[in-house]
């Protein structure tokens, strides 16, 4: 299934896009697509409602597209877990993930406006796979258990202000991680199901038309698995959290490309989740 939620910020309404591109009300159903949601019979019930024919349609004309699970508890993002990413920001691939963290309320819609913001010099941009967690993962066993708590998989743009994050840091990344709307997230939140290998996936960015990042998640460092498995022995992920897998190489950072500016389009992919547009403008 593809979920989404559609209407203005604080009001949006849990839907399901059909493969013949309709979108179905999910209000019989849940209030929202959130952790209770994730965490209970949500999915199931949904999927049943899609066979079963019982979902009304919902005319979505006109309609903002919002992030598609909403008030995630936690969104916790991997550095440098891309060989090539790693290689041209002058680092060795690390021998452990990398773990930082974004405050959950950067996560926007799609297509919402990214806010430069005030005194940055460096905005970045980062496709990236994010797994989004379905039922509670603690200390697993093995790497092999890590994929059966993960609800569905979106596209996530981690916005990144390098100022901040490197020269006035004071060691730590989230300043540079953390501004208001650094965390685009959608369109649709694909069930796990329906993705099927997350590392045979193809992501994309382009800067004013321009491509800037092509690759694939087999260059992932620690695959989506690992990460679960790794992240379960340091912390506890809850239903809804967001894991931001990292970012192939292309970005501002390399040297190779300029950083964003008001006024700048960013657009990003990712093989079967759909696609992003943000605007650049100055907050």
């Amino acid at each position: 299934m593809r979920l989404m939620r559609l209407g203005p910020p604080g009001s949006e309404i849990p839907a399901v896009l059909t493969a013949e591109g309709t979108h179905l009300d999910l209000r019989p159903i849940t209030g929202d697509i959130d952790a209770a949601f994730l965490a209970g019979p949500g999915l199931d019930r949904a999927r049943a409602a899609v066979a079963d024919g019982t979902l009304p349609a919902l005319d979505a004309t006109g309609l903002r597209v919002g992030p598609p699970v909403a008030r995630p508890g936690a969104v916790l993002c991997i550095g440098m877990n891309y060989a090539a990413h790693a290689a041209e920001t002058g680092a060795a691939p690390p021998a452990y993930p990398v773990l930082f963290y974004k405050a959950p309320n950067t996560v926007v819609g799609p297509d919402d406006t990214v806010l430069n913001p005030r005194g940055a010099t460096k905005l970045d941009w980062e496709v990236e796979l994010a797994a989004v967690i379905g039922t509670r993962v603690r200390y697993l066993e093995s790497v092999d258990q890590a994929l059966e708590h993960v609800a569905g998989y979106a596209i996530s743009n981690d916005v990144s202000e390098r100022y901040f994050q490197a020269e006035i840091s004071g060691g730590q990344w989230s300043k540079g991680k953390s501004c208001e709307t650094f965390n685009p997230f959608g369109p649709w939140l694909v069930t796990a199901d329906e993705v099927g290998d997350p590392q045979a996936l193809g992501l994309r960015t382009w800067v004013n038309g321009d491509v800037r990042q092509d690759s694939t998640t087999r260059d992932m460092v620690f695959t989506v698995a690992e990460l679960i498995y790794q992240l379960s022995q340091v912390t506890v992920l809850e239903p809804g959290d967001i894991v931001n897998t990292g970012t192939p190489q292309g970005v501002a950072l390399s040297g190779r490309f300029p950083f964003l500016v008001p006024g700048d389009t960013v657009e990003l992919e990712i093989d079967g989740l759909g696609r992003q547009r943000q605007l650049i403008a100055q907050a």
